[in-house]
């Protein structure tokens, strides 16, 4: 390499390194950069004072109410009918007619089925004449007796031949009683041939139609199914640590049993409990009750799976929460109390929850502003301020004359913002 190009580049790194100090060591750079990064944290630190982690809390609150709650039991079950009754044939003989519909509601006493009669009616026939003959014989001999009775008495005849003649009007008594008694089996037959209705209540599967023939016996045909409905049973499973609460209010007016086919669904039944079994079910640990329902639009069904609550008594003047203002805590659920714009965790003890509102058994007075929807970052002893626009001393007032003296302040800014950028 030449001498010339050899000064020239010692010439070029020297003056890049004497203009890197220089720029290095300039005071007024590194003054603009201090005071930039801290107008930048003063203008955060401005800024969260109000929405930063030190500002306050957006909540929302609920006042502690003192009302009337009821002690409930919630149970499960199925409905069943009160009365239920398999119809079968006590006669043999072909279906002459089916008198209704399958599934139709019937009421007690109503023919359901006419079984072929003719034969039955031929043995009334037979035995109503044998009835008539014993009855002309037993006449007759009535008066042969009364006949030999003076004569007898006036030794006109002996004595033997008088008790012959009051022996025939025995015998024809008791021949005449038996077959009066055979008959009125015979009728009964014939009854039998007309099927009624033992009871009201709806009908279900149709087992025969007419033609079909049907035998009594041992094992005779089910035709059909009647369960009652109107009234109907519930039957619950209940928890035996329960059973000494449901015994203690055991006919007391308050007592009472609203079933659902949902649980979030309406109440399609209402009625008193009626029946505890004497014995507990070792296998589930649980009691079995019966309420009756007047199920009058016939909304519940034998055989439905339902929910069911069981109202004990009504307790008055508690304190109740929603179940949204409780906390669960390490030691005992708790709840943050509003007073003078801050947030206090206080311990409560929860009796028992209805539907969605708690019963507090300690802890709560009443009249208290208590937090819901209680937000992850609030925390005990937090400024708080609530989601309605009132300030966290819940004077709405003093809230929005604030927020107008903001509004003006920031119309100023505006106002001036030319002469600050200058």
């Amino acid at each position: 390499m030449k001498p010339f190009w050899k000064s020239l580049l010692i010439i070029l790194v020297l003056g890049a390194g004497g203009g890197y100090y220089w720029w290095k060591t300039q005071p007024g750079k590194a003054g603009e950069a201090a005071p930039a990064s801290e107008k930048s944290a003063k203008a955060e630190r401005k800024g969260g004072g109000r929405r930063g982690a030190g500002g306050p809390v957006s909540v929302e609150t609920v006042t502690v109410t003192r009302q009337s709650m009821p002690i409930v039991v919630d149970a499960v079950g199925t409905i069943e009918p009160e009365q239920s009754v398999v119809v079968r044939p006590q006669v043999n003989g072909a279906v002459q007619a089916v008198l209704f519909k399958e599934g139709d509601y019937v009421k007690r006493g109503q023919v359901l089925f006419r079984i072929d009669p003719r034969q039955m009616q031929s043995a009334v026939e037979q035995f109503q004449a044998t009835v008539t003959r014993d009855q002309a014989q037993l006449a007759q001999a009535r008066e042969q007796e009364s006949r030999l009775r003076p004569l007898m008495e006036k030794d006109y005849i002996t004595r033997q031949e008088f008790d012959v003649a009051a022996t025939q009007v025995k015998a024809l008594e008791a021949t005449s009683d038996a077959n009066r008694a055979v008959l009125n089996q015979a009728k009964l037959q014939l009854s039998y041939a007309e099927i009624s209705a033992p009871l009201a209540g709806r009908t279900g599967n149709l087992s025969v139609k007419a033609g079909n023939l049907v035998t009594a016996g041992n094992a005779p045909a089910t035709l059909v199914i009647i369960n009652s409905t109107q009234p109907i049973l519930a039957s619950l499973s209940v928890p035996q640590r329960q059973m000494e609460e449901i015994r203690r209010y055991w006919n007391t007016p308050d007592l009472k049993v609203q079933i659902k086919t949902n649980p979030s669904g309406p109440v399609m039944g209402e009625g008193p409990l009626i029946f505890m079994d004497n014995t507990v079910n070792t296998q589930t640990g649980t009691i079995l009750l019966k309420a009756r329902l007047k199920n009058e639009k016939e909304e519940l069904w034998p055989g439905q799976f339902v929910s069911a609550r069981i109202t004990l008594t009504i307790e008055k003047d508690v304190i109740v929460l929603p179940d949204a203002a409780v906390q669960p805590g390490q030691d005992r659920p708790f709840v943050f109390v509003v007073k003078d714009g801050k947030a206090t965790m206080q311990p409560v003890q929860v009796a028992r929850q209805v539907d969605n509102l708690v019963v507090i058994a300690k802890g709560l007075e009443g009249n208290e502003q208590v937090v819901i929807n209680v937000p992850p970052t609030l925390a005990d002893g937090a400024a708080v301020q609530l989601r309605d626009g009132r300030g966290s001393d819940g004077k709405g007032e003093r809230t929005g004359g604030k927020g107008k003296r903001e509004a003006k302040g920031d119309e100023s800014s505006k106002g001036d913002g030319k002469k600050s950028t200058e």
